[in-house]
């Protein structure tokens, strides 16, 4: 068997390895026999693995962490081992992460979260000697006293901050005549920070909402894995590193939620740790006023220091329990583009949720989580991580609730994949959504919604593209330099519209884990020839010899500097627009690829797995694409559909520079071209002229609008004209089926070779029956059928269509569009 033959049968049917592993809310009085009945019903639908979520909504009588809960998980554990499947735990009770459902600091109340908190006393010009008592709430320490000018209300000038001494419980100051000065408290206190927990009265606000720990304090993360971790292990020890795969981790916050306004991170003893790294104790007050040019660099010395800190209390010392235990770190910090922390994760992982990101207005490719598909998985990338997750579709409905859509379900999907994710973490599928349950997070994206009896292609594409995304590298040769926390966006933005490859390179990297190879910079198996900048004067001061050798060595350093703006001399080009770096790249580095005709919507990943290039193509956009996509190599190429695992011979014409293969990608199509480098050329479907759309020429119409009834639904009958059912009577709020007939008569229907059925539009789960036989399932627009496929006859055929629309109308009070609105029509294609 050919190597290519041999990666399209895994293709065809990748390893359960690659299914989504959707959060599991675990979310009601639990059963063990309603846990094993939705294990199987999770198994049925191809979906081979889960994360166990406690979430609002268990019962005080199963208590987290308990004997009761601990025999529930162990059944589910169990139950996935016997049929093959793999778990996730979740390290929390509810979220965000770290607290083990308050019992850290039911276990000792100095592990409660800790923040600096500011008090200024001002200062009455010309007042003399003034004495500033200080009292300090149980909890608190005194961290500094400090006496500095203030020029207005939010400004402070350093330079003249003063360090005073504490003597009986406070303060005495005498301020100069010159100036208006305030004596600031920094005082240490319990941020009264809180999680989300678990069960009734645990929720944000309420009085029994757990404490959130002090992440910063390593003896309080210490004893958050011995409560959460190891009692996971006493109880699923044997399944560790089969069946349970990782523990998942979710948005340490390091305040808590709903924590007393205007505190910064803080633990015990910090300020050494600051002021060893460099920082001023009179640096203090940058922390919360503008004091000129040099606040930047402090706030930013500040941040660095606590997520350093971070990193090292709580990220490294779980990701070393989970590594002595045979298992992975995945889950995700609370951050879009915070690949810094990433560093520790076994499984790199980020989230998309709220509809920060999402098919309009831009939202794909603007703004700071823009960033966050690449974040995870360039994190993995160059630390040698096979995987990287993404949990998805929290929240994402276009207006909230329960509208989150098939389609736009697929649109995440295929964003994430064309950037590199290749583990999807669904969020979530709810063990319950019985009274408050549904609006919690909603919308379920699994059992309860109108897309689970076919939810099995969804797991059959999810698993496909996560296979294709596994175990290759992608074809960036262009590196984008980023912070620990800061992934530039606006210089990226013209690359993936001109569908130029790159990958994100932490700072960090350079001097520890990049070398230097013959003009380019080489990590992890990537070669990077050009490197982009968004602000060298970001840039460390060691950095500054590496970037200056690139370039010296040959290498290409551009730098995105607006006209008048400094810049530090590391021998790169400077382009005042952002707009303007694709083409300054391919002056220097030629083209690999690029699209005939061009199209800002289209986005492509060249990905190469065991000699073969993979090009992924997915449409962002609202519109099919027709064109042709040229490449600089040849060999045989083939058209790789992920929804079906089709593969079919792809239309190509040979050039002098490579070759050019036709592409017609759907609204909501990922289509993947196959070229095998190595494949005989004799054996290449090669041909001198371009080729003719099976669709050009004498196409014949027919309009199918009229003549529909109404056969089963809660009103049936003629209908007139095609329209939404929530204009018709009493109709407007209603969620479910509506099914249509029609009859369609074909003189000859073997005469076309085509024969598509376009219902134009149709909100929003469509399945069509022809003469009694399924003809598809269509989840998005375009709703178009190829019915010569199926069960047409010469003569009277019956067509059926069923319509399921959006629960939204039912469990959020919409009105959306619903049902078969068209137009409908025919299409015929000839025989060429």
């Amino acid at each position: 068997m050919t190597e290519i033959e041999n990666l399209k049968q895994q293709f065809a049917d990748p390893p359960a390895e690659f299914s989504p592993i959707p959060f599991w809310f675990w979310n009601d009085a639990l059963t063990e026999e309603e846990i094993i009945r939705q294990i199987h019903d999770f198994h049925a639908k191809e979906v081979a693995g889960f994360v166990i979520h406690p979430r609002m909504g268990m019962p005080r009588e199963i208590p987290y962490l308990s004997e009761k809960y601990m025999d529930l998980v162990e059944t589910a554990v169990s139950e996935a081992a016997d049929l093959g499947m793999r778990v996730i735990l979740y390290d929390e009770g509810m979220y965000p992460s770290g607290s083990a459902c308050g019992l850290v600091v039911q276990q000792n109340p100095a592990f409660a979260s800790r923040g600096l908190r500011l008090q200024e006393i001002p200062c009455d010009k010309g007042s003399g000697p003034v004495r500033v008592p200080i009292s300090l709430s149980p909890g608190e320490t005194l961290v500094s006293v400090q006496a500095v000018i203030k020029p207005s209300a939010g400004e402070a000038q350093l330079g003249t901050a003063l360090v005073l001494e504490c003597e009986n419980d406070g303060v005495s100051f005498t301020p100069p005549a010159e100036g208006n000065w305030s004596v600031l408290l920094f005082i240490e206190t319990p941020s009264r920070g809180t999680i989300r927990g678990v069960h009734p009265g645990q929720d944000d606000g309420e009085p029994d909402a757990p404490l959130a720990a002090d992440l910063l304090n390593p003896d309080a993360v210490r004893t958050f894995i011995t409560i959460t971790h190891e009692r996971y292990y006493q109880r699923l020890h044997r399944y560790f590193g089969t069946t349970v795969f990782a523990f998942f981790t979710d948005e340490p916050d390091l305040l808590g939620r709903g924590h007393i306004r205007g505190l910064k991170p803080w633990t015990n003893g910090f300020l050494n740790e600051l002021i060893e790294g460099g920082f001023r104790e009179q640096d203090l007050p940058a922390l919360w006023f503008e004091t000129g040019e040099s606040g930047a660099s402090v706030r930013e010395a500040y941040e660095t220091a606590v997520r350093n800190r971070l990193g090292r209390t709580y990220y490294k010392q779980i990701a070393d329990w989970c590594e002595a235990h045979g298992i992975s770190l995945t889950g995700h910090p609370a951050g879009s583009d915070d690949i810094g922390l990433l560093e520790h994760f076994h499984i790199p992982g980020q989230d998309v949720v709220w509809r920060y990101i999402a098919p309009e207005d831009g939202k794909s490719l603007t703004g700071v989580h823009s960033t966050m598909g690449k974040c995870s998985s360039d994190a993995a990338r160059h630390r040698g991580r096979r995987r990287n997750l993404n949990e998805c579709f929290g929240v994402c409905g276009i207006e909230g609730g329960w509208s989150l859509t098939a389609d736009n379900m697929k649109w995440y999907l295929d964003w994430l994949f064309v950037r590199g994710v290749n583990l999807i973490s669904p969020h979530a599928f709810y063990y319950s959504i019985r009274d408050e349950r549904r609006d919690e997070r909603p919308p379920d994206v699994g059992p309860h919604n109108i897309w689970w009896p076919e939810y099995g292609r969804f797991a059959r594409y999810i698993k496909r593209m996560s296979w294709m995304m596994t175990g290759g590298v992608n074809g960036a040769e262009v590196a984008v330099l980023a912070g620990a926390k800061h992934l530039p966006w606006q210089i990226v933005k013209p690359l993936y519209e001109q569908q130029i490859e790159f990958n994100y390179l932490e700072e960090s990297l350079l001097n520890t884990f990049c070398e230097l190879e013959d003009g380019t910079i080489a990590i992890a198996g990537y070669r990077y020839k050009a490197l982009l900048i968004e602000d060298s004067l970001r840039l460390a001061p060691s950095s500054l010899p590496f970037l200056r050798t690139f370039a010296d060595q040959g290498g290409v350093i551009i730098e995105w500097s607006p006209e008048g703006k400094d810049s530090a001399p590391i021998g790169q080009i400077a382009v005042n627009r952002a707009e303007e770096v694709p083409e300054a790249l391919e002056r220097r580095l030629g083209w690999k690829h690029r699209l005939e005709p061009a199209a800002k919507s289209i986005r492509i990943s060249r990905v190469t797995k065991n000699g073969i290039c993979f090009y992924v193509i997915v449409n962002e956009g609202e519109a099919g694409y027709e064109g042709a996509l040229r490449i600089n190599h040849t060999g045989n190429a083939e058209y790789w559909r992920p929804w079906t695992g089709e593969c079919e011979a792809a239309e190509t014409l040979r050039t002098e520079d490579g070759q050019v293969v036709d592409l017609r990608i759907e609204r909501r199509e990922c289509i993947i071209v196959a070229v095998d480098p190595a494949s005989d050329e004799q054996g290449a479907s090669f041909r001198s002229e371009p080729a003719k759309s099976k669709r050009d020429g004498d196409v014949s119409v027919e309009d199918l609008s009229e003549g529909w009834q109404v056969v089963d639904g809660p009103w049936t009958g003629e209908l007139p004209s095609l329209s939404s059912w929530t204009h018709w009577e009493g109709m407007d709020r209603f969620s479910g089926t509506v099914v249509y007939e029609r009859s369609l008569e074909l003189a000859d229907p073997f005469a076309w070779a085509e024969l598509l059925l376009d219902l134009g539009d149709a909100h929003e789960f469509v399945q069509l029956e022809v003469n009694g036989r399924e003809a598809g399932v269509r989840m998005w627009k375009p709703y178009v059928f190829d019915i010569a496929e199926t069960a047409v006859l010469p003569g009277t055929n019956r067509l059926r269509v069923s319509v399921t629309n959006s629960l939204a109308n039912r469990y959020d009070g919409k009105s959306f569009p619903s049902g078969l609105i068209g137009p409908i029509r025919l299409m015929k294609v000839p025989h060429h």
